[in-house]
Formats: C-alpha cells, structure tokens, sequence
C-alpha cells in the first residue's frame, strides 16, 4: 500500500491481510459491494468462549459484527480515509452453534460528512436466525476536505488555500 494513511486502496478493500487484528481472528472476505459487506468468522478452537458448549465466545462475534460495519463504511464511502467507531450496539439473540463459524453482513444506510450509520447481522446456519444483530455509527476521518488526506482530487477542489 502507498498512501500515506496506510489503507488500502478502493481496489483492495476486500482484503484483509492489512488488519492485524482481523489476520489474528481469521476473518475471511465473503462479498462487498457498495454499502454492504459480508464476511466470515471461520470456528477454531482457540475462539471458543466456554469449553462445556464449544461456541465461538461473544467478544469474537463481536469484533466480527464491528469489523463487518467498518468494511460497509469504507464501501459506502467514494474515498479511503481512517474511521473510527463511535457507537456500537449488539443484541445477541442465542448462542452460535457449538464447531460452526459466525457470518456477519453489514449494510451502510447513511452517510452525512463525518458520521455513517450502519445495521448488521450475524449467523451461523441460517441468516433468517441471527446468532447477534448489530448498529453502529463511525466517525468519518473529521479532517475530511480539509487538507486533502485520503481524498480523490475531486473532494478537495477550491480547497488549495486550506492546506
């Protein structure tokens, strides 16, 4: 990657291997397309919360529901830019299947100039029988337009005294 955020460029927003905090949980890219994504919580072992049931533990789907909300951000926004969450509300319907990974697809509903607000759902077999649901609302880079930063020429036109 060569912008000076260290994000990914538009062309790679599907991959992961730039989060280390995804590589580490082993998230896997599903589908993306404008304002949604779709991504997997594969089981392993090393996830499970309670070893009694041998579910995926709830900070895991967590992390998976946030992730998938930020990824239908930077897929609803025309630029890369940082984001950060402000808000994250979870309702957890009923544990995971016991040796079943987590799917989780997000929809970005709404964008103004510095927040987006996005729904989300998690499940494990069938997408009509949530495991979690999810809405959050994330911070859009706040310098937007300001100086430039992350932004397409286009974003920033008239702007050239403000840096």
């Amino acid at each position: 990657m060569s912008n000076e955020t260290d994000f990914p460029k538009a062309s790679e927003r599907g991959r992961f291997d730039w989060s280390p905090h995804a590589q580490a949980l082993g998230f896997e890219f599903v589908s993306s397309q404008k304002a949604w994504a779709t991504l997997k919580l594969p089981f392993r072992e090393d996830l499970v919360g309670d070893p009694d049931s041998g579910v995926i533990a709830g900070g895991a789907v967590t992390a998976l529901l946030d992730h998938v909300c930020g990824h239908a951000v930077m897929m609803a926004i025309d630029f890369m830019t940082p984001i950060a969450t402000l808000d994250l509300r979870i309702d957890y319907m009923r544990a995971a299947e016991p040796g079943l990974g987590v799917f989780a697809e997000a929809n970005c509903y709404k964008v103004t100039r510095s927040i987006a607000f996005v729904r989300a759902s998690a499940w494990d077999k069938d997408k009509d029988d949530p495991v979690a649901t999810a809405q959050a609302a994330f911070m859009i880079n706040s310098d937007s337009g300001r100086r430039g930063s992350g932004h397409p020429p286009e974003a920033t036109s008239g702007q050239a005294g403000a840096r």
